[in-house]
Order: C-alpha cells, then sequence, then structure tokens
C-alpha cells in the first residue's frame, strides 16, 4: 500500500524533527499520545461519528507508527520486521482457522515459540 509507505516517510521525517524539541522525551511520548488517541476513537464510535471516527482511527494509526520509528532509534525494534512478523503471525492464525485449527491453540504454539525466540536473542542469539 502506497499510502503506508508515504505515512511510514512522513513519520520518519517528523521523527528527526522531534529530537530537536523539548516536548519529546522518548518512545513513551507516542505511548501516552495512543493512549489519549485510543481514548478518542472509542468517543467517536460510540456517538456513531463515521467521519470523527476515520479521523481518530488515522490518529491511532499515525502514533503507533510514530512510536514504532521511535523504537527503531532507542531499541532494536525495526518497523520492516514488526510488519513482517505481524504478517507471519496473522497469516498463520488465518490459515489455521480456516482449516480448523483453534485459534486459541495456533495462539498457544506461537507464544512458546516467542518465548524461545526470546531466550535465544537474550542469550546472545540473532
Amino acid at each position: 500500500m502506497q499510502a503506508f509507505t508515504d505515512l511510514a516517510v512522513l513519520a520518519r521525517r517528523k521523527a528527526a524533527f522531534d529530537q530537536n524539541n523539548d516536548w519529546f522525551g522518548s518512545a513513551e511520548t507516542y505511548l501516552a499520545e495512543l493512549k489519549t488517541e485510543v481514548d478518542e476513537l472509542a468517543e467517536a464510535i460510540d456517538l456513531g461519528r463515521h467521519c470523527h471516527t476515520e479521523d481518530e482511527l488515522g490518529d491511532v494509526f499515525w502514533d503507533l507508527l510514530n512510536l514504532a520509528v521511535a523504537l527503531e532509534a532507542e531499541s532494536s525494534v525495526r518497523l520492516d520486521s514488526l510488519l513482517e512478523r505481524a504478517c507471519r503471525k496473522y497469516r498463520e492464525r488465518i490459515g489455521g482457522i480456516e482449516s480448523g485449527r483453534r485459534w486459541a491453540d495456533i495462539k498457544q504454539e506461537q507464544k512458546r515459540r516467542l518465548a524461545e525466540e526470546q531466550a535465544a536473542f537474550d542469550s546472545g542469539g540473532s
């Protein structure tokens, strides 16, 4: 989706700007904003306000993207990697339920593999 790519470019441009502003502390800045925007989204949904719902959902998406970009600068999180991970995760879940497996079973297996991956990462593996 070109729109996602465009938005990611804008988020990276904004990240460069944010580094020179005193309001920005860390990725936590965006996490706090994300929580606020989720509340605003819930209100727009409750009120049945279509245009406001789309706008607030866009704000949630924007803050989530900015959080990911900030975490790239502060940790080993990478936007491309997290998108690939999310696609793989939900491709497996959706494919699994389409083939008759239970969502909870698929999720449990994924959690087990994730714990193994984290343990390997923590011990110096890749």
